[in-house]
């Protein structure tokens, strides 16, 4: 079997009739040596432990399943530098809790996946889009998301405070789920946000989001066997002018799509307390990463511009308590949509496909949800005339992430091919 071809379930299902782990082992490193020299997906690989690590799995739900690990997630075996010139070769010796899990179910950690500098800068770590190599694959989750598109791994885990999973995911055209707040621990990932910072997953398969769903233990809710008569809001949150032509026909073709499927399908207008919540998005960062990074800022007083204007003049805290009394009014009012029929949301994934250059793009659709705390996962059915992937979001209520992936599994049940 060409594993790095298929699904984390069919990696699952090939090892326990008998395939060993170290089959799988041998054909993600041969599928990195065809593809990483182009992609640079990886700020640590080493194919001789990954052999040592295949050789010892404990069973479990996610036996010889290769998972890439973003670089700011500690792993005891390799490497956690941040991308960052003061943490390179730092090696903690212990697991995020994240990692710890999946270890423990099995999962064939693959590697160490690249990530803009504490995943919080704009710009890219090198990482190119395994779809066109002039474009970003978005970021911070670079790597993670270009691992999965490529198939030198089944699965991957990023992070996302602002767009830093959902954006990824759209521009390479895979699965990629924004869990709700906090559904996975964050212990032993670098903090920029305690209100935002989440742990994000990606996958090629919807499918595959609910094994992880059920190694993370995440909550369990009424779960559709089809779309037919649910209701759901199209948003595009307070910016509908951000969508270009290409976000625009990403969503025209997921509505159709429901439609189709026997959704109900309409406009969804936020309550007026959402005007702004964008820039309370931007103060709660900005106050919020002026105490995360305060001890980088003075032990590299050369580390940039980004991080010490954040400690210098973070927002005043009249400010800041007017972003955090804005952002539970919204969650309230958003909570009580859901409470009174809605059942999920379709918004875009990204203002557009991937741009070309350097930079990781517009988190414009992202970063609203991200305050909000709910669970989003971007689902990757449409490509352009070129063939470049734009993502949609389906967004559903907290605490109900597997309601979200199910509507995802529903909405395009097809995998999606490794580029390349």
């Amino acid at each position: 079997m060409t594993f790095h071809a298929g699904t984390a379930r069919q990696m699952v299902e090939a090892v326990a009739a008998g395939t060993p782990p170290m089959a799988v082992a041998e054909d993600m490193i041969a599928r990195v040596q065809q593809v990483e020299p182009a992609v640079n997906a990886f700020a640590f690989f080493d194919a001789d432990r990954l052999r040592a690590e295949a050789d010892a799995l404990p069973d479990g739900p996610l036996k010889g399943v290769t998972v890439a690990v973003k670089d700011v997630l500690l792993t005891r075996d390799m490497p956690t530098a941040h991308n960052s010139a003061r943490y390179a070769g730092s090696q903690p010796g212990i697991d995020a809790a994240c990692v710890d899990t999946l270890r423990s179910a099995g999962a064939l950690i693959a590697g160490k996946a690249r990530t803009t500098e504490f995943a919080s800068t704009t710009v890219g770590p090198g990482t190119t889009n395994p779809h066109d190599a002039a474009r970003t694959p978005g970021g911070s989750s670079s790597g993670s998301a270009a691992s999965v598109a490529a198939g030198m791994t089944a699965l991957a885990l990023g992070t996302q405070t602002g767009g830093s999973t959902i954006r990824p995911a759209s521009f390479c055209g895979v699965f990629g789920m924004k869990p709700t707040w906090n559904a996975i621990s964050r212990e032993g990932s670098k903090m920029y946000s305690a209100t935002c910072d989440t742990v994000g997953l990606y996958a090629r398969a919807a499918s595959d989001l609910e094994l992880l769903a059920d190694v993370f233990g995440f909550d369990g809710c009424d779960v559709p066997d089809s779309l037919a008569g649910l209701r759901i809001g199209i948003s595009y949150g307070t910016t509908p002018e951000a969508a270009d032509a290409d976000s625009r026909a990403a969503m025209e073709n997921g509505a159709g799509v429901l439609l189709a499927l026997g959704a109900e399908v309409f406009d969804l207008t936020l309550p007026e307390a959402f005007d702004g919540i964008l820039e309370s998005h931007r103060v709660v960062l900005a106050r919020e990463g002026a105490s995360a990074f305060l001890n980088e800022v003075r032990a590299t007083p050369d580390l940039g511009a980004f991080f010490s204007d954040m400690v210098a003049a973070p927002p005043t805290a009249i400010e800041a308590r007017a972003a955090y009394r804005q952002a539970d009014l919204c969650r309230g009012l958003l909570d009580d949509l859901f409470e009174g029929g809605l059942d999920l949301i379709l918004a875009p994934s990204a203002t557009g496909v991937a741009p070309e250059g350097i930079g990781t793009g517009d988190p414009t659709y992202n970063s609203m949800w991200t305050l909000m705390q709910v669970p989003v996962v971007n689902v990757p059915m449409y490509r352009t005339a070129a063939g470049l992937p734009v993502g949609v979001s389906l967004i559903g209520r907290r605490y109900e992430d597997r309601r979200v992936i199910r509507a995802a599994s529903l909405l395009m049940p097809e995998a999606v091919a490794p580029v390349g």
